[in-house]
């Protein structure tokens, strides 16, 4: 007769192993050797029911203190026929084997979330708005309140499991539990389904959802609705809805975090000596201060006239960037002006001939003198 190896070795723990310990070990092995894993192996069913025997004496405080005092000697007498072994696999580490195996009871399955992609304007999410929207979704049958049962009908349990989605066979020295092939795994049975729903117990609506589009939001921004989503079966939760924001580019408009950028063209006179000019911003006509000597290229800040900080009661600001206008087609005047101002700053210009010029025979070391 083949010696009986230590239990604590078989499950690979030590003698201090608590309940947890020693529970997941032997569902390490379990799953290693289950025979529905290892069809036809002699030795992995054999290691399997070596598992099982020494988990069910480690994990029993009477039988374990038993077998730590006196050994495998201890046990005997005791109720410990694991030749006869017709355990529910379930009851000793939850649905572990339902989940690999298809051997327990369906559950409810929450219902699936949903994500809906909303365009908005730049001055939706500066000024805030509230939008409705319209969601295609599952939802509860209203007839039959998602039992699937025809109005007046009831769910009847199922005769072949008796309710538990589950029907148990003998194999060998152990019980093994699959599927109710009537059922499904349901459980219950609709005689009479619902005609809205075809039994289902869900149906497909669309329904519409009122949005706030808060004040600062940008692209990629997601709203999430509890319970919004599609309706869970067999009673089961409603998923989520999740309602991501895309801002269109505007026309005039370009938004960097919380500041809008625009341009604005002034002329050489105005940037050399400075003054005030109006721009067109988001909410209408702004006035922007030019300070003398402003370059070309410079960004000038119209304070909290951009877009709302998300929750907060600031804005970011209107940022102007300058470009400055040359003119063209100067009177004679004009010119002479600037001809002067020209010979002030000692500025090299080119010089184009008039008709009194070309009349009077001047050159252009004459005019440029």
């Amino acid at each position: 007769m083949t010696q009986k190896r230590d239990y604590y070795e078989v499950l690979d723990v030590n003698r201090g192993a608590d309940a947890d310990e020693i529970k997941k070990a032997y569902r390490k092995l379990a799953i290693q050797y289950h025979p529905d894993k290892n069809p036809g192996n002699k030795e992995a069913e054999d290691k399997f029911k070596e598992a099982t025997e020494a988990y069910e004496v480690l994990r029993d405080p009477e039988k374990r203190d038993r077998y730590n005092r006196y050994g495998h000697a201890g046990l005997e007498g005791m109720d410990t026929d694991f030749g006869g072994f017709s355990m529910n696999l379930d009851d000793i580490f939850g649905d572990v084997f339902g989940d690999l195996f298809g051997g327990s009871q369906r559950r409810p399955k929450r219902g699936r979330s949903l994500q809906y992609n909303l365009d908005v304007t730049l001055e939706d999410v500066i000024h805030g708005k509230e939008v409705t929207i319209q969601v295609p979704r599952v939802e509860t049958c209203s007839e039959c309140n998602g039992s699937g049962a025809k109005k007046g009908t009831q769910v009847i349990t199922c005769p072949q499991c008796h309710g538990r989605g589950q029907i148990s066979q003998s194999q060998g020295f152990f019980m093994m539990s699959r599927t109710c092939p009537q059922c499904r795994g349901a459980g219950e049975i609709i005689e009479e389904p619902c005609p809205p729903c075809r039994g289902r117990g869900l149906v497909r609506n669309t329904r519409d959802i009122k949005i706030n589009i808060d004040k600062g939001v940008d692209t990629g921004f997601k709203y999430q609705y509890r319970g919004q989503g599609e309706a869970g079966a067999n009673g089961a939760p409603p998923g989520d809805l999740f309602v991501v924001i895309n801002v269109a580019p505007h026309e005039r408009f370009q938004r960097q975090q919380n500041d809008l950028i625009t341009s604005a063209k002034i002329s050489f006179v105005q940037a050399t000596l400075g003054g005030k000019i109006e721009i067109e911003g988001i909410d209408g006509r702004e006035e922007l201060q030019i300070p003398p000597g402003t370059q070309y290229g410079a960004q000038l800040r119209i304070p909290n006239k951009g877009v709302p900080h998300y929750k907060r009661s600031y804005s970011g600001d209107l940022v102007v960037e300058i470009g400055i206008e040359t003119p063209k087609n100067l009177n004679d005047e004009q010119r002479r002006k600037l001809e002067e101002f020209a010979k002030l700053r000692g500025e090299s210009y080119h010089h184009e001939h008039g008709f009194w010029d070309k009349l009077l025979g001047r050159h252009d070391d004459e005019a440029s003198e």
